[in-house]
């Protein structure tokens, strides 16, 4: 494993039924970390909005427990800086394709989504965070309504679990340090400069409806900025997102 993160706990897992489950667990006993908690199999892995996320032998789960000293309400920008440190990982490893990010948690490597991030707060003595990172390494699905994708079949070299993680841990702690002390508006222009599809027409899809418009950037709460024309511009604090 490459050089582990001071201050960062790790717990392995051969099979788990999901690493944000453990960690909602751990929290609900005290845990606070930070700690890292990974598995090589999840049975019941999910992403956003509760779909099924498949980690098949070969790919990264993981998730990072930990509760920032930050007011609570702060901690949702905890998922750019996430998807920071992932693109940042893929890059290094698949030199030959393109990484972008997909608003809101998605990492993308030739316009194929490569890595989803769920966070999460767990209740307990003291309310901490589980941030869910699931990287598809060796492996991807098949037949997505957004084209999965994998460092493998990028052509990429594919790591192994515990170097991925390492290099991904390494990476979070950087980022985490920036967005502690320099705040969102720093961790904003990092991933405004790694966004995929920014000014671009985009198709956003809410819970009962669907909206087109130019995708024009991300507040400073992290939310999508989407003008529609005629001057309207709608703020959008989630959606799911496709382009073209």
């Amino acid at each position: 494993m490459t050089d582990w993160p001071q201050g960062y706990g790790l717990r392995r897992y051969a099979e788990i039924d999901s690493t944000n489950e453990e960690a909602r667990r751990l929290i609900a006993a005290g845990e606070t970390g930070p700690v890292w908690l990974t598995a090589l199999r999840q049975t019941a892995g999910r992403g956003r909005r509760g779909r099924a996320w498949e980690t098949a032998g070969g790919n990264l789960a993981a998730t990072l427990l930990l509760r920032p000293e930050k007011p609570q309400a702060e901690w949702a920008e905890l998922s750019f800086v996430a998807a920071i440190a992932v693109a940042d990982m893929t890059a290094m490893l698949a030199q030959g394709s393109r990484i972008a990010l997909k608003w809101p948690n998605d990492v993308l490597a030739d316009g194929k989504k490569l890595a989803g991030i769920l966070l999460e707060t767990g209740n307990g003595p003291k309310p901490a965070l589980a941030i869910g990172i699931g990287i598809n390494l060796a492996h991807h699905p098949e037949g997505m309504e957004f084209p999965a994708t994998s460092l493998a079949a990028s052509g990429a070299k594919v790591p192994s679990q515990d170097e991925a993680l390492g290099l991904l841990a390494t990476g979070f702690a950087g980022w985490y340090d920036v967005w502690d002390g320099q705040g969102f508006t720093a961790i904003r222009d990092a991933w405004l400069a790694r966004a995929a599809g920014l000014g671009t027409r985009i198709r956003a899809r809410l819970a009962t409806e669907e909206r087109l418009g130019m995708f024009e950037g991300i507040d400073e709460r992290g939310a999508l900025l989407l003008n529609e024309g005629q001057g309207r511009t709608s703020v959008l604090p989630a959606a799911d997102i496709f382009f073209g």
